[in-house]
This record gives structure tokens, C-alpha cells and sequence, in this order.
């Protein structure tokens, strides 16, 4: 798979790796983004490209499949109001998803967490990597399963 020197995503995991295959790989975000929004996770793709269209049809269904697989991880392990999926690249022109966890009450709501904050926000408590880790691979091993 090709690499980018100069790309973040390239030389690194772009947050703390739970799970990966040959394709993509689910990062969770810490700092202060994944303490206001509790299991907020990242897949990155592990080819240098910049847009979904690039990608094989194959391995663009697959990070869908991976995306979605998180999102119910999440929905299950946090129990947000709701999940905002977002590829923008604007900043990193490297095929990554984010799947944040979102709250009627969070800092932010109901604004993308990029816009400027409504309130303090009601702190949570932040899922411990091993439940988290253990909801996704539940998630995903249904997608290896054939009808």
C-alpha cells in the first residue's frame, strides 16, 4: 500500500489503534476531542488516497462495512443520542472517516464539533479499550459471515 511521507496518516495511526487489517484501520481519538465526545474513533485507510471514488469497488464497500461496523460498536458501547460520520480530508487529504458519539447535551450540540462550543458540555466516562475493542470485533465478524 502506498505511503506519503508528508502525511500524518501515512507515518502514523492518527490515534490510538484498536483494530486493523490489510485495508483500513480504527483509531480512537484522545486529547481533549475524545474526552468531550466519549469513544469518538477514526477509520483511516491505509492507502494514500484522497477520495472513496479512488478506492476499488471492493475496498470502498469494505471501509463502508468497517465504518458502519463502528458505528453500532459505539451505539452500543456509549449509547449516544446520535452518531455524526464525517469524511472531509480538507485538512488531511487521506481517506479517513470520523464516527463521534454525539449528546443532546455535549459541548457542541447541536453544531459539528468543529464549530465553536455552545456550552461546558456534561462529562462522560470515556469506554474502556477492551470493551470497545471486544463490541467492534462483535460488529465485525458478522461481516466475514455469509448469508
Amino acid at each position: 500500500m502506498g505511503g506519503n511521507l508528508d502525511c500524518e496518516l501515512c507515518a502514523g495511526p492518527g490515534g490510538e489503534l484498536l483494530w486493523e487489517d490489510d485495508l483500513c484501520r480504527v483509531v480512537r481519538v484522545g486529547g481533549p476531542e475524545g474526552t468531550a465526545f466519549p469513544g469518538y474513533c477514526r477509520v483511516v485507510c491505509r492507502q494514500h488516497v484522497a477520495e472513496m471514488s479512488t478506492l476499488a469497488s471492493d475496498d470502498a464497500h469494505r471501509v463502508m462495512d468497517v465504518v458502519l461496523a463502528t458505528e453500532r460498536a459505539l451505539r452500543l458501547t456509549v449509547q449516544p443520542d446520535k452518531i455524526n460520520l464525517a469524511s472531509l480530508g480538507n485538512m488531511v487529504p487521506h481517506l479517513h472517516w470520523h464516527i463521534i458519539p454525539r449528546w443532546r447535551d455535549d459541548s457542541h450540540f447541536p453544531a459539528p464539533i468543529w464549530a465553536a462550543p455552545q456550552r461546558a458540555g456534561v462529562a462522560r466516562v470515556v469506554p474502556d479499550h477492551a470493551r470497545l475493542l471486544r463490541a467492534l470485533e462483535t460488529e465485525l465478524s458478522t461481516l466475514n459471515e455469509t448469508p
